[in-house]
């Protein structure tokens, strides 16, 4: 197999807290399933802490170690969102976001505390939180015909096939997920199906 099929991220919500000449640095980690969900956790976090002075945050998507983003949020350049990535990019995670909500304490910290600051509270929030290993799947939906009903619900117990949504009618359709390495194996079965055609509807 030319890839990993596998990766690491967290179950639930977690959270850090790291203090440094006053200022106070809370990091709140976050699984991610895609960026659509980052502006929804900032808006959050921003209504909860008002008296905030920076929401700095990294996230990652996927295996892909280029699938990132970062974020200073008027920090200087590089001192907060690259540290919060390192610390993911250290613990193996993905599919994840932390935000690092900082309150200054009148003192300023350098590049070097900063950078220490993010990358510590960032450390705190994925020391505390659950990992895990979840798989790449990828998601398909089927359409045949009720006379061929048999042949493929027996091939989705065979493969073992996680079955997100099913109708039958006169027309068929299942929609199932399927781990990546196990993919060519099911896409062959139904190519040997005749009256079935498969649509790809995107990655989890």
């Amino acid at each position: 197999m030319l890839f990993d099929d596998t990766y690491k991220t967290i179950d639930h919500p977690a959270e850090g807290t790291f203090k440094d000449k006053g200022s106070k640095f809370i990091a709140f980690a976050y699984p991610l399933i895609s960026e659509n969900e980052v502006k929804a956790h900032l808006v959050k976090l921003r209504a909860e802490h008002t008296k905030a002075n920076h929401f700095c945050y990294a996230y990652r998507l996927t295996t892909d170690k280029s699938v990132y983003r970062v974020n200073d949020d008027g920090e200087p350049s590089g001192t907060a969102g690259r540290p919060i990535l390192n610390a993911l990019l250290s613990a193996g995670l993905t599919n994840i976001l932390v935000v690092v909500v900082r309150y200054f304490g009148g003192t300023l910290l350098g590049v070097p505390g900063l950078i220490n600051a993010y990358k510590s509270a960032a450390v705190e929030a994925v020391n505390v939180a659950v990992i895990v290993d979840k798989t790449v799947n990828d998601i398909y939906q089927l359409k045949f015909d009720y006379l061929v009903m048999n042949d493929v619900m027996r091939m989705v117990k065979e493969e073992q096939l996680t079955v997100l949504d099913q109708q039958f009618d006169n027309e068929c359709t299942i929609k199932f997920e399927v781990r990546k390495s196990q993919l060519n194996k099911v896409l062959q079965r139904v190519e040997k199906q005749s009256g079935v055609e498969i649509k790809y509807l995107g990655t989890v």
